[in-house]
């Protein structure tokens, strides 16, 4: 699947409308240490995917794929495409926060924790803190060993 991942200089109103729209936080998108990508093909708009560094670690912040592009595989290609970034960032582990995606994480290997697992630079979040809901499932990927 050939799609093209392109940084955004700033969280553009198209960004915010698709997370809103998927129920995804956006309080807090333009504080320092997030990166959000648009994703795109030949036929266009695939969706967005975010990253936001924290300490040697990185979360998730959200995966949305358009409601006319969902079903074609989309969310693992962006999902693998933020992993490699994370590890080009040297980041030793990913984590995320998920009320409804749970079972996608989990099937690109990806394990629930308890929340009280969350080492303290994420715990610290404004995502983990403040902005998803204590019943979101908490969830971690090693990418290299620490």
């Amino acid at each position: 699947m050939a799609f093209n991942g392109v940084a955004l200089s700033a969280p553009t109103p198209d960004l915010t409308a698709a997370l809103e729209t998927a129920g995804l936080p956006t309080d807090d998108l333009r504080e320092p240490g997030r990166s959000f990508y648009r994703f795109e093909d030949d036929a266009g708009l695939i969706g967005y995917g975010g990253l936001e560094q924290v300490g040697s670690d990185a979360l998730i912040r959200s995966i949305v794929v358009i409601d006319d592009r969902r079903g074609e595989g989309h969310g693992s290609a962006i999902l693998s495409w933020l992993e490699t970034m994370g590890a080009e960032q040297n980041a030793f582990a990913l984590y995320l926060l998920t009320t409804s995606a749970t079972a996608f994480f989990q099937r690109h290997g990806y394990t629930a924790l308890p929340r009280s697992a969350a080492p303290p630079a994420i715990a610290a979040s404004r995502q983990f803190s403040t902005l998803c809901p204590a019943s979101a499932t908490f969830m971690f990927k090693e990418l290299r060993p620490q």
